[in-house]
């Protein structure tokens, strides 16, 4: 069955549909990973997304729970040069076919992604449709004009917990606000004892001081941060009473809580290999990232400092507070897919808890 990809700019890309049976609209990006497709799948930040594959080889080692880092995919469409239908792994469980299928997303095979992710790299990420439907191609760039935008507030609450719940330990008390937070972040979290409670994005203050935490993590998730303006107000109304940690969504969120600005970036940082900077120790890490906003450095007041940043543009991946138990990475310690070594992150916003208290 053939498929296609309709861009904003007039590009359309026909290839062989897998997975599901259909259409829909999403912004399309691209990640540079060359491993971790399903934790990428099952990534929520994702939500609205249509993600490219850079690598070409995807789904040669099948799929397995044991590695989703959600309990279903939020993606709007799978893009990829070529996709095995017959993996080899001894935990796989199911094909990728089968699991976009079961998860009603249309992939796309067959397609010059190198030629994608320049007209991406280019022209910045864009809207685009993908479908199963066979259109002429005038009909497919009309569908997509009309199409709703990609950004707002619904994409935080399609992805944040419905409710409150807990990850026991013997540790002090932690919550975690979720945004669409990977399952490895609480599974770190946990692996150092702290007690979790996870909370949606929409908890206010007091209700948070009300669980009477040692500290709280702000997760990663979806979208452009001034689109949760509740989370920022929350966050605002709790510097200085507890030691705040945030990671990549939550980043930007504690950087406009603390009077900056953020920008949406030309085509974002996606992938497992992004080199940052820590300014503190001159250290250079590899990183695992997803996002398509960052704080802009120089809207930050004088007693924010910036500790990280990307060595390939020079954003901010870092921030601190100067005088507050207040920290944060744009990039992802849990890793999932990434190298591990940033796991480090953790055990500072631990030994902020303990300094906090103490």
């Amino acid at each position: 069955m053939k498929g296609y990809l309709a861009l904003e700019d007039g590009t359309v890309l026909e290839g062989q549909a897998f997975g599901a049976v259909g259409e829909s609209f999403g912004e399309v990006v691209f990640n540079t990973g060359m491993t971790g497709y399903q934790e990428i799948l099952t990534d929520p930040s994702y939500c609205g997304q249509i993600v490219t594959m850079t690598y070409p080889l995807i789904g040669n080692y099948g799929v397995n729970p044991e590695d989703f880092e959600a309990s279903r995919s939020y993606v709007r469409g799978f893009v990829v040069k070529e996709f095995c239908s017959t993996p080899s792994n001894w935990r796989s469980r199911e094909t990728l076919d089968a699991y976009l299928n079961r998860n009603r997303i249309v992939g796309l095979a067959g397609i010059d992604t190198r030629a994608l992710t320049k007209i991406l790299r280019t022209h910045g990420v864009m809207r685009g449709l993908i479908s199963t439907i066979p259109r002429k191609e005038g009909e497919l760039l009309k569908k997509l004009q009309s199409a709703p935008p990609v950004f707002g507030p619904e994409l935080v609450r399609t992805v944040t917990t419905p409710e409150v719940y807990q990850v026991p330990g013997s540790g002090p008390k932690v919550v975690v606000m979720d945004f669409g937070a990977k399952a490895n972040i609480v599974r770190g979290l946990s692996q150092l004892g702290f007690d979790l409670t996870v909370v949606p994005s929409n908890t206010a203050a007091q209700e948070i001081l009300a669980l009477n935490p040692a500290g709280i993590m702000l997760s990663n998730g979806p979208g452009d941060p001034t689109d949760v303006p509740e989370a920022i107000a929350t966050v605002k109304a709790l510097l200085g009473k507890l030691p705040i940690y945030g990671i990549c969504l939550g980043h930007q969120i504690i950087g406009l809580a603390l009077g900056g600005a953020t920008y949406k970036l030309k085509f974002g940082h996606r992938g497992a290999n992004h080199p940052v900077k820590d300014l503190r120790t001159g250290r250079v890490y590899i990183t695992s990232q997803n996002h398509g906003f960052a704080v802009d450095a120089k809207t930050l007041p004088n007693d924010v400092e910036v500790t990280h940043i990307n060595l390939n543009d020079q954003t901010v991946e870092g921030l601190r507070h100067k005088h507050l138990p207040v920290a944060s990475v744009q990039y992802h310690p849990e890793a999932a897919p990434g190298p591990e070594d940033n796991f480090y992150l953790f055990r500072d916003f631990s030994r902020m808890i303990t300094a906090f208290a103490g």
